[in-house]
C-alpha cells in the first residue's frame, strides 16, 4: 500500500439482494439502483483523499525524481536501421512525459494544519495567458482544498481548482504556465481499434514524481461499465463509456494519460478491476468525451445538466409490488419515491411507476438519467408515461438546471 493514495476505482464484490416493497413512510429510499454487478464502482470508500499523511510529507518527497525510461541503445553514427516497436513507444513516451505531472491534493484545518495527503497524476494540454491548464480526475482532487502539481524534474507548483465532474470523473487545475513549452496533443479515441497499442503514464503508488510508464494494447475501445456514484460499492446508478487496456494502471496513475504509438493522448486512466485473481483490466475515459467536458469546466466550472425532480428506484428490484396495482404485463420501470421542482409541477407523485419518457422505455434509474443527461438539454420538455393505481397517465415535465451537489 502506497504512503500516497488517490483511492483508486477498485471493484467489489456484491450479493444479490431482493428488496421487499414498501410504500411511501415505511423506510428511506434514494435514487440508486439495486441491482448488483461485479463491476469498477467509482473511486472507493471515503472519497480521493485517504488522508494518510501529516504535516511535512510533502516536503520530504520535495526533489525526489527518478527516470523510469531507459534511454534506446546507443547506435554507431554510421550505421541505419528502421524504427521498431521499441524506437516507436520509446518516441511517445518522450513526447508525452514532460505533459504529464504529479497532483497532490491536500487538505487544511480553520488552524491551517496540514490533516491529509492524497496524490494522483494529471497532464497538461493547454495554456490561457500565464496559465498552463491540467486535467485530471475528479476523484483525486474532490476532498481537498489546496493544490499542487509536481513535473517530471521535480518541480512544484502551486494549482487552483479550475471546476470537476463527479458523474465523469473529471477535474480540471490551473498552474502559473511560466517555462512551460510542452503540452499534451489530443489524439481519436472514435478511431480505436482493439488490438492497437496502449501506453499508459502516470505517478503509481508515490514512487517519486517522475512518470512511470507501460505497455499494452487496447482490449476494448469502446466498454460500458456501471458505477456507484455513491461511492459504497453496492449500488450502481451510472454507466461511463470507457477504453479497456491491459496496460498496467495502479494507484496513482488516476488523471495521468494513456497514449498512442504517436505520443497523442487517447484516454485519462481513471479505474481499474481489482478482485482477486483478475489482471490486465484498466480503463481510461475516451478522450472525445473528455474533450466537451473540459470545456465545459473551464467556461461555467461545472458540468451544467437539466433536472426532472424525482428519487426513483427499479420497479423488478422489489417483491411485493401488488398494492401498486399495475397491469400484469408491466415488467419494468422505476419507482417514484421522491418528487420535487418540475415534476412535482407537473403533478407526479410518490408511488408512480415511470415507463417511458418521450418515446425512450425507462427501465432503471441508470437508463432515466442517461436519456435525461445524454440526451436532453435545460429547458426542453419531455413527455412522461406512468402507472398510477393501475392507470396509465402521461404528464409534461419541463427541465431545469440541476443544482451542485
Amino acid at each position: 500500500m502506497s504512503l500516497f493514495d488517490d483511492d483508486f476505482y477498485s471493484t467489489k464484490r456484491s450479493r444479490q439482494r431482493e428488496t421487499a416493497w414498501r410504500p411511501k413512510g415505511s423506510g428511506t429510499f434514494t435514487s440508486f439502483t439495486v441491482r448488483r454487478r461485479n463491476v469498477a464502482l467509482i473511486a472507493g470508500v471515503g472519497g480521493a483523499l485517504a488522508m494518510l499523511l501529516l504535516v511535512g510529507v510533502v516536503g520530504g518527497f520535495r526533489g525526489h525524481s527518478a527516470e523510469t525510461a531507459a534511454a534506446p541503445a546507443a547506435v554507431a553514427k554510421t550505421e541505419t536501421r528502421p524504427m521498431n516497436v521499441n524506437d516507436s513507444v520509446v518516441a511517445a513516451t518522450e513526447k508525452i512525459k514532460p505533459a504529464v505531472v504529479s497532483v497532490i491534493s491536500s487538505k487544511k484545518d480553520d488552524k491551517g494544519q496540514e490533516t491529509g495527503l492524497g496524490i494522483g497524476s494529471g497532464v497538461m494540454f493547454a495554456k490561457s495567458g500565464d496559465k498552463v491548464r491540467i486535467v485530471t480526475n475528479s476523484h483525486v482532487v474532490e476532498n481537498g482544498n489546496q493544490f499542487e502539481i509536481v513535473n517530471f524534474q521535480g518541480e512544484h507548483r502551486k494549482a487552483t481548482l479550475v471546476g470537476r465532474d463527479k458523474i465523469t470523473d473529471l477535474a480540471v487545475l490551473e498552474a502559473d504556465g511560466k517555462d512551460i513549452k510542452v503540452l499534451a496533443e489530443f489524439g481519436d479515441s472514435e478511431t480505436l481499434r482493439a488490438g492497437e497499442m496502449a501506453i499508459a503514464v502516470g505517478n503509481p503508488l508515490g514512487l517519486g514524481f517522475s512518470p512511470t510508464v507501460t505497455q499494452g494494447i487496447i482490449s476494448s475501445p469502446k466498454r460500458t461499465i456501471p458505477v456507484s456514484l455513491s461511492r459504497e460499492g453496492t449500488d450502481y446508478d451510472w454507466e461511463m463509456d470507457v477504453i479497456q487496456t491491459d496496460a498496467a494502471i495502479n494507484q496513482g496513475n488516476s488523471g495521468g494519460p494513456l497514449v498512442n504509438i504517436d505520443g497523442k493522448v487517447i484516454g485519462i486512466n481513471s479505474m481499474k478491476i481489482s478482485d482477486t485473481g483478475v489482471e490486465g483490466l484498466g480503463f481510461a475515459i475516451p478522450i472525445n468525451s473528455v474533450k466537451p467536458i473540459l470545456e465545459s469546466l473551464i467556461t461555467d466550472h461545472k458540468v451544467k445538466r437539466p433536472l426532472m425532480g424525482v428519487s426513483t428506484q427499479e420497479l423488478q428490484a422489489f417483491k411485493g409490488t401488488d398494492v401498486l396495482k399495475l397491469p400484469a404485463d408491466v415488467k419494468t420501470g422505476v419507482i417514484v419515491f421522491e418528487v420535487s421542482g418540475p415534476a412535482k409541477e407537473a403533478g407526479l407523485k410518490a408511488q408512480d411507476v415511470i415507463v417511458q419518457l418521450d418515446d425512450r422505455k425507462i427501465d432503471s434509474t441508470i437508463s432515466l438519467r442517461k436519456y435525461l443527461y445524454n440526451e436532453k438539454k435545460i429547458g426542453d420538455k419531455i413527455n412522461v408515461v406512468y402507472y398510477r393505481g393501475g392507470k396509465k397517465l402521461t404528464t409534461v415535465v419541463t427541465l431545469v438546471e440541476a443544482a451542485d451537489k
